[in-house]
C-alpha cells in the first residue's frame, strides 16, 4: 500500500494576488481597446448596413433614379470572391440588392467604401449560385460617376440620331 505525503505550500502574499488581478484587468481593458481600434471607422445605418469609408468623395450623392458607374468586388465573409468588375460598370441604383442601394446613396463621386451587407439586406435565405443562403456579403466599391436615367436616355437618343446621319458625320462637322 502506498501513501502520499502532503507537502505544504507556502502561503502567497496578498500583494502578489492583488498584482495578478490588476494585470488581468489591464489585459482585459487592452484587449477591448484593441478590438475597438480594429473596428475604427465602421459605421452602422439604422437598417443594419455596416460600412467603412476607405476614401472620401466630393459632391452630391446618387439617388434611386440614377445610374452609378462603379468598380466593385464582392466577397463572402470567408474571403471567396463571388463577383468583380474588371472595368467601370454602370449599375442602376434602385435595382440592386437593398444593402448595395443604401450604400451607394451614402457615397459621393470619387469615394471608396467597404460594405458589410447582412442577409436581410442581400439575398436572405435564397441560395444564389456561389452565394450560399443567409450569407453576409462584403463589397469594396468605388463610385466613379453617376447620372440620372433620363440623362442617359437623352444621350443614347442623341447618339442614335448621330448614327442615322449620312456617313455617320457629326452635326456641324466636315
Amino acid at each position: 500500500m502506498s501513501t502520499v505525503t502532503a507537502v505544504p505550500i507556502a502561503p502567497v502574499k496578498r500583494a502578489y494576488v492583488l498584482w495578478l488581478w490588476i494585470g488581468l484587468a489591464f489585459a482585459l481593458v487592452a484587449g477591448v481597446a484593441l478590438a475597438k481600434v480594429g473596428a475604427t471607422g465602421i459605421q452602422t445605418t439604422p437598417s443594419g448596413l455596416r460600412y467603412k469609408v476607405l476614401k472620401q468623395g466630393t459632391g452630391p450623392h446618387p439617388t434611386d433614379s440614377d445610374v452609378a458607374l462603379v468598380r466593385y468586388e464582392g466577397k463572402l465573409m470567408n474571403g471567396t470572391v463571388f463577383d468583380k468588375s474588371d472595368q467601370p460598370t454602370p449599375l442602376p441604383v434602385a435595382r440592386m440588392i437593398p444593402g448595395f442601394t443604401e450604400g451607394l446613396k451614402l457615397m459621393s463621386k470619387g469615394a471608396k467604401y467597404r460594405f458589410w451587407i447582412k442577409p436581410e439586406l442581400a439575398y436572405g435565405a435564397e441560395d444564389r449560385g456561389p452565394i450560399p443562403a443567409n450569407s453576409t456579403l462584403q463589397f469594396d466599391v468605388e463610385l466613379i460617376e453617376f447620372m440620372s436615367e433620363a440623362q442617359i436616355r437623352a444621350m443614347q437618343q442623341m447618339m442614335q440620331q448621330q448614327g442615322a446621319m449620312p456617313g455617320g458625320a457629326m452635326p456641324g462637322g466636315r
